[in-house]
């Protein structure tokens, strides 16, 4: 899963992209609102965390405009700010959820599951494919109840087609997804992930549609 950060405080931003990639998810961050809206408008991201007061655009404006431009990405507002009249501000902008600084980082990374869950049409922590389960609160996978050992970028990988199950998921979608910005988009290491999941979880968990992508299906 992918994630942008538009924070402009130095250390925060800096702590939020450590928590979040020791949590398994790429990430991406934007000092100031003009950067942070050009990204959330070119790039595709599982969810945005957005702070409120940012400077050259300010983050109520910058959700106004990914919403005008069609952008539904879950976006978690996170601000110092903490008056009721600021989070209705927020939500009618079209935020999903509100957090308010100080914050703790389990609180910041449960309402980001919870958000990506529910986009995607999950309500349940648990994604379930046949024999498969896993875990999104303690990062878990199972095959027929015993553990499986899986790398981070099988995990990720199996994660956001678990989040997609039934749905075709193209190798461009899956490298946009699962990898931040700087990562080389002409890599074969897609296909190479592939192979040992299926290995570790078994060859008909994934099914390739040729010419399309790749499937999971119950």
């Amino acid at each position: 899963m992918r994630i942008l950060i538009v924070e402009d405080e130095p250390n925060l931003s800096r702590q939020l992209r450590q928590t979040l990639e020791q949590a398994g998810y790429a990430v991406d961050s934007a000092m100031d609102g003009e950067e942070g809206q050009y990204l959330g408008e070119t790039e595709q991201y599982d969810a945005v965390i957005l702070d409120l007061g940012l400077p050259e655009v300010d983050g109520l404006t910058v959700l106004d405009r990914w919403r005008k431009a069609g952008r539904k990405m879950p976006v978690l507002v996170l601000t110092a700010r903490d008056s009721w009249s600021d989070k209705v501000a927020g939500l009618d902008a079209g935020a999903d959820d509100y957090l308010a600084k100080p914050f703790q980082s389990e609180e910041l990374i449960a309402r980001l599951r919870a958000l990506i869950r529910r986009a995607s049409g999950n309500a349940s922590a648990e994604l379930v494919a046949g024999d498969v389960r896993m875990d999104t609160r303690s990062g878990r996978v199972t095959l027929n109840g015993e553990p499986v050992k899986l790398t981070a970028q099988e995990y990720k990988l199996l994660s956001y087609l678990l989040h997609h199950k039934g749905k075709v998921v193209s190798r461009t979608e899956l490298i946009e997804h699962i990898y931040d910005q700087d990562f080389d988009r002409d890599s074969n290491t897609i296909e190479v992930f592939i192979t040992r999941i299926r290995k570790k979880l078994g060859a008909e968990l994934i099914t390739t549609i040729r010419g399309l992508g790749y499937s999971l299906e119950d």
